[in-house]
């Protein structure tokens, strides 16, 4: 995510907390709505975090970018808040139930048939369901990175985790969305796989790489067979369709509620 430098915020909280409110509010209550599950929490979220952001200003020293530093008490809250869901799943599927690459039968994207609004609602639909199905520890990661748009490195410093441990729940959760993504696009009988298992893997690693640096997968084309091109279509359609859900508007309701929040605390102040 790409931000003003540090020195741009050397500012009163004053001008600074409205700030971070006019640009990030409505990815930070996207994030809540994904992980509180629904909007009334989502909004008791977004204003613990904007009421401490208020109060914790002054402690901001300008070293670390002021995004993450409001993204970070985003999930000091959420741990404070967030209770264990009914019936969340305990354990993310495995690589063997994720992949389809020994499957006669795998969905094909077509770059050339143009996507109805009606299959993009049921896309998006099947993804943010599958998103609520994750577990905690996958789901964060996946919405910082593929929807909030953080880098791996910025995740991880959100989250008080290594980039590698955050890179690899990136990953499984990805496949599991994937998953859920390609059990309502129309399948075709493709060639068994080209290559080995492990040469298939290796493949999947390097796509999922160029998906967290946001760039394409050298010579993809060249050395893929059929089966992993569509397996990475889907991966691509699935990134797309998370990125979409990045564009979330903050209720003006709630706006109002914190603007009235922080003018009662310089009253008591």
């Amino acid at each position: 995510m790409t931000t003003p430098s540090s020195d741009s915020w050397a500012i009163p909280r004053e001008q600074a907390i409205p700030r971070l409110l006019d640009q990030h509010g409505g990815r930070l209550f996207g994030l809540s709505r994904r992980i509180c599950g629904n909007p009334e929490e989502a909004e008791d979220l977004v204003q613990e975090v904007f009421v401490q952001a208020w109060r914790k200003w002054e402690q901001f020293d300008g070293r670390s970018d002021p995004i993450v530093w409001l993204f970070t008490i985003a999930r000091r809250a959420c741990q404070r808040m967030h209770r264990k869901r009914s019936g969340e799943p305990a354990r993310i599927a495995s690589l063997d139930e994720l992949l389809p690459f020994g499957q006669p039968s795998i969905a094909v994207v077509s770059q050339e048939t143009p996507i109805d609004a009606q299959v993009r609602r049921e896309q998006r639909e099947a993804v943010e369901a599958a998103i609520t199905k994750l577990p905690d520890d996958y789901r964060m990661p996946l919405v910082l990175r593929d929807i909030i748009g953080f880098s791996v490195a910025e995740a991880a410093t959100i989250l008080g985790l290594k980039p590698a441990t955050v890179k690899t729940r990136v990953h499984r959760a990805r496949l599991q969305l994937r998953a859920a993504l390609e059990s309502g696009l129309p399948h075709e009988d493709l060639p068994p796989p080209a290559y080995s298992r492990q040469v298939c893997l290796d493949l999947l690693q390097a796509k999922q790489e160029s998906l967290d640096r946001g760039v394409e997968m050298p010579n993809a084309n060249e050395i893929i067979c059929e089966r992993c091109k569509a397996v990475f279509g889907t991966l691509d359609l699935t990134q797309s369709v998370c990125s979409s859900l990045a564009d979330e508007v903050l209720p003006e309701s709630l706006r109002e509620t914190l603007v009235e929040s922080w003018n009662q605390q310089d009253e008591d102040s």
